[in-house]
């Protein structure tokens, strides 16, 4: 009986902020710090891959959240979707550009 709970999902919780290392490294990325000509291309570069690579959907959250500077919360309103929907879609968005910009870096 206690070998059958193995295998039971355990929920995420989700929060306001994602401060993980993906964030971090996103932030690096739009950020002017230190030499300017490597953030500008990486900044090109990573403007590219959210307009080409992303959901409409991954993209517009993409962009709310690190441009726009909006928390889920406010995302999840604007959107008239649920906070999950948020972190879930930022999450495969984030992942996706990473993928694609480790090639670049």
């Amino acid at each position: 009986m206690q070998g059958e709970w193995k295998n039971v999902a355990i929920r995420e919780s989700y929060s306001d902020s994602f401060s993980g290392e993906a964030d971090k490294g996103i932030r690096n990325i739009l950020g002017y710090d230190g030499d300017e000509l490597p953030a500008q291309r990486l900044r090109k570069v990573l403007l590219k891959v959210i307009n080409n690579e992303l959901t409409p959907r991954q993209k517009e959250i993409i962009m709310l959240y690190y441009f726009k500077g909006m928390d889920t919360v406010k995302i999840a309103e604007r959107l008239g979707i649920s906070q999950q929907a948020v972190s879930a879609a930022m999450r495969r968005g984030r992942l996706r550009i990473f993928r694609i910009l480790q090639y670049y870096i």
